[in-house]
């Protein structure tokens, strides 16, 4: 008889074995942690075997450590944002200031009156408190808010045009974040598309042409994460109302993303100001409110006080509305508008409107501290950079920034790497053969995080 080669398999650990290895090599990660970590890199180790390949009980165990410490991780986890993208939709958008986050800790830990009038005991309405304050700041006659902007273009759709047509223009039908296009929210709301011009040319004549008795209403759609240059023209919202007027339709305008108030220093284009949008003929304007206004994510919908109540009396109002989380954090940030604080305390607005010599002192500061800390570990320098604004917010508006640029033997993409794997997680983009730490989306003492960071990735051997 030949040699009876032994089983591959016979290497592997037994899964409780592995997880009591992992609960004594990392005691802070949970049981239930190593158990299922160990788990994943046993099977993963036996389908390897299968194809054929070899398994290394030490590479299961790294293999099994990985899994329990990215299981325990608490998602979604702090990072540093050192990319200067003020919106990073990756990165949750807008980060709330203090009051939301007080009022968002209020909310979640005791009891409140989300839907009960206190002066007369009788049931509420959630939305009144965040209704009259969008009017005060808008000055539009109703407002309404829903959970995402997606949902609030939805809504609008599907009470005002299901069964019906809407019309717009082929240059508008963009695409959102994780694949969400336009004509697929038209058909999900029941509403038949009718395209006009072309894809870089519409003009008023072809909204004419398509009016019919099957017309529900006008849509223009801010292209909120691209631009056309060159050769092109569009209908604007005062063309647009004068048709809407004629034909007694009502105009619906995406802004995607909108303020209810100007941002001093960024020179805002003049169609990311939701009420001036109102004023010139549009019936009902949409748009998010962890974009420019630097709220917590929502869908603003501000215009005629008869279509913002038929939006509120149709079932799917329902299943988007805001939950009590959402409602104290917007709330909270309309308060701090209504006060004329928002530069100071929304870090949004702050970062958006953070001079450039501001920012040339901090990285200054920055850079003098990395590389102290660093020493002839890696080349560190503040140098001038322009940063987007981010969340499919302005495109092509670029903002003078300052960052401080790390030089380090390993290259600028294993930093990176190593950097993404921190205790903090920091940041940056790549620009040559630097990584660049933008200082205009840092918080508040997040300096302390970039340099243990730096310094634990970049120490010495």
């Amino acid at each position: 008889m030949g040699e009876v080669k032994p089983d591959p398999r016979s290497v592997l650990p037994q899964v409780g074995k592995l997880a009591d290895r992992l609960a004594k090599k990392a005691p802070e990660l949970p049981a239930w942690a190593c158990a299922e970590g160990a788990r994943r890199a046993v099977a993963g180790a036996r389908q390897r075997i299968t194809e054929g390949a070899a398994a290394d009980a030490e590479d299961v165990f790294g293999e099994a450590l990985r899994h329990a410490r990215s299981l325990a991780r608490v998602r979604p986890g702090r990072v540093v944002n050192a990319t200067g993208v003020v919106l990073h939709t990756n990165l949750g958008r807008a980060v709330l200031g203090r009051a939301a986050v007080r009022a968002v800790t209020q909310a979640a830990a005791a009891y409140g009156d989300l839907e009960l009038d206190l002066h007369d005991g009788a049931r509420g309405d959630r939305q009144a408190a965040v209704a009259e304050k969008l009017v005060l700041l808008s000055g539009a006659p109703a407002a309404l808010a829903v959970n995402n902007n997606a949902a609030a273009l939805l809504l609008a759709l599907d009470s005002l045009a299901r069964g019906r047509e809407a019309v717009v223009s082929r240059g508008e039908l963009v695409e959102i974040g994780g694949s969400f296009r336009v004509p697929e929210i038209l058909e999900r709301a029941g509403v038949r598309l009718v395209e006009v011009g072309t894809t870089n040319r519409t003009h008023a004549r072809d909204y004419e042409a398509a009016i019919g008795p099957q017309t529900a209403l006008l849509l223009k759609v801010h292209r909120s994460n691209f631009e056309q240059r060159g050769f092109v023209a569009e209908v604007g919202i005062e063309g647009l109302a004068e048709i809407a007027r004629a034909h007694d339709l009502p105009l619906v305008e995406d802004l995607g993303s909108g303020t209810l108030l100007p941002v001093p220093g960024i020179g805002l284009p003049p169609e990311s100001l939701a009420p001036a949008r109102l004023r010139l003929g549009a019936d009902l304007v949409c748009f998010s409110g962890d974009k420019l206004l630097g709220g917590p994510q929502a869908g603003i919908a501000l215009g005629r006080s008869d279509i913002v109540e038929t939006l509120k009396r149709n079932p799917l109002a329902r299943a988007l509305r805001l939950d009590k989380l959402g409602l104290a954090a917007l709330d909270a940030t309309l308060q701090v508008l209504l006060a004329g604080a928002g530069a100071e305390e929304i870090p949004t607005l702050k970062q958006l409107s953070a001079s450039p010599e501001a920012l040339r002192g901090r990285a200054e500061k920055l850079a003098a501290r990395l590389a102290e800390a660093l020493g002839a570990r890696a080349a560190v320098a503040a140098e001038a950079e322009r940063s987007a604004v981010g969340g499919g917010s302005l495109p092509g508006l670029e903002l003078a920034s300052w960052a401080v640029a790390v030089r380090a033997p390993s290259g600028p993409d294993a930093l990176a790497a190593a950097l993404r794997e921190a205790a903090v997680p920091v940041l940056g983009r790549i620009r040559g053969d630097a990584l660049l730490l933008d200082v205009r989306t840092l918080l508040d003492g997040d300096e302390d995080d970039v340099e243990r960071a730096l310094v634990g990735v970049l120490r010495a051997d």
